[in-house]
């Protein structure tokens, strides 16, 4: 269903977070939700160990348990997610806790497509609980949404994008498995109550960190096509922190998310253009290489050692930041040929002209990979990956 706003030309997608101020009016409690969460090993024990802590502290902060309506917040650059709460629709959420995310894939921007390893930056709800996760315990969010679905790979956009436990990732929300479980029966509960679309958004920075919007600033100005989205995500940001709710947000038929500006009352990213990096000659033409493939390439080994060989550069890397600097995102691209071969990387963001040949170097020495496939046949793609060298 489609909704058309006749005066501003603006279209409302009917999926989770267009509704999420409106769901409370019509929807009915899943009465048995959590009784039906129960019946698993995993969340029975979990509900054991953690429900009369978390009693405790809603308690220790003068909150009302369970919260009937949970709203989650992410941000990227800051490795934190934030859980708000409150027990009445038109009650203001209050902040009850922030939890650490324990690691992070990709760099700063949007998820665009599969297998890009980026974690998506939007407007998203939880649209699965799984009690029997790889990861733990895991809650999934509809990634790609309305948005992303206009904007990104049409034929692989990516998906399952989860908050979980454990500490690895490919383009989710790690928590560890102690901190997914109180996050998990916090939402159960919520959907217990009714909340049956629990928003989730993921923005880039907390606006309110001066340090972090000096790195997006930093980051802008290679990157000035990326501002629209930072754009809007601010205002939903700063719509939040004046009226602590949800806004109702739009899309537009470009894409964009749209709600109500809000001045903002933390420092702004300041977008100026900076010339490109120059690309390396690449010797391989682009028409030569895949825009889809049946089946991406495969690092030997697969994600987890691919992830490995990225954890150990990362560490290796840190030593070539620049003093001061704890860290930074390097975004490489580079080709997986035909034949499986690493070949041309090249940095195209972040790091410095110490660490970057280093980097690039290190690409191009993997071991072969098992190549890409487009019908049937084996073929060459042009991949992109971000790293975080250094920590907080």
């Amino acid at each position: 269903m489609v909704v058309k706003n006749f005066r501003s030309g603006l279209f409302a997608v009917a999926c989770c977070f267009l509704f999420v101020q409106l769901h409370a009016q019509t929807s009915v409690p899943v009465v048995h939700f959590i009784e039906n969460q129960k019946s698993f090993p995993r969340i029975s024990e979990a509900m054991g160990r953690k429900e009369d802590s978390l009693k405790k502290q809603f308690g220790e902060k003068g909150l009302v348990w369970p919260a009937k309506y949970i709203y989650i917040r992410s941000f990227k650059y800051d490795s934190e997610l934030e859980i708000w709460v409150k027990n009445k629709k038109d009650e203001k959420y209050k902040l009850f806790k922030t939890y650490k995310v324990c690691a992070l894939a990709g760099s700063l921007g949007p998820k665009r497509m599969a297998g890009d390893y980026q974690v998506p930056e939007g407007v998203y709800c939880i649209n699965e609980f799984n009690p029997r996760s790889l990861y733990h315990l895991s809650l999934g969010l509809n990634y790609p949404n309305a948005s992303d679905k206009l904007l990104s790979d049409l034929s692989q956009p990516g998906g399952e994008i989860y908050i979980h436990g454990s500490c690895v990732t490919v383009g989710c929300i790690p928590l560890t498995d102690d901190k997914i479980e109180e996050v998990y029966i916090l939402a159960a509960h919520a959907k217990d109550s009714g909340e049956d679309f629990i928003p989730v958004h993921i923005f880039p920075v907390n606006f309110k960190n001066p340090r972090s919007v000096a790195y997006l600033n930093r980051y802008l100005q290679n990157f000035s096509e990326y501002a629209p989205l930072v754009k809007n995500l601010r205002n939903i940001f700063f719509y939040f922190e004046k009226y602590h709710q949800v806004p109702l947000i739009l899309i537009d038929g470009k894409g964009n998310y749209v709600t109500e500006d809000v001045p903002a009352e933390g420092p702004s990213p300041v977008i100026k253009a900076r010339k490109k990096i120059a690309h390396k000659p690449q010797p391989i033409k682009d028409e030569d290489l895949a825009t889809s493939v049946d089946n991406l390439p495969v690092y030997p080994g697969g994600n987890t050692a691919f992830q490995d060989f990225l954890d150990s550069l990362s560490r290796e890397m840190a030593n070539d930041l620049e003093e001061g600097q704890k860290k930074t995102f390097v975004q490489v691209e580079y080709i997986i040929d035909a034949e499986g071969s690493p070949v041309y990387a090249n940095v195209i963001r972040g790091g410095n002209d110490v660490m970057n040949p280093k980097i690039e170097g290190a690409f191009e020495k993997m071991p072969q990979w098992k190549p890409a496939k487009h019908y049937g046949k084996n073929i060459g793609i042009k991949l992109k990956q971000s790293i975080m060298i250094g920590e907080d």
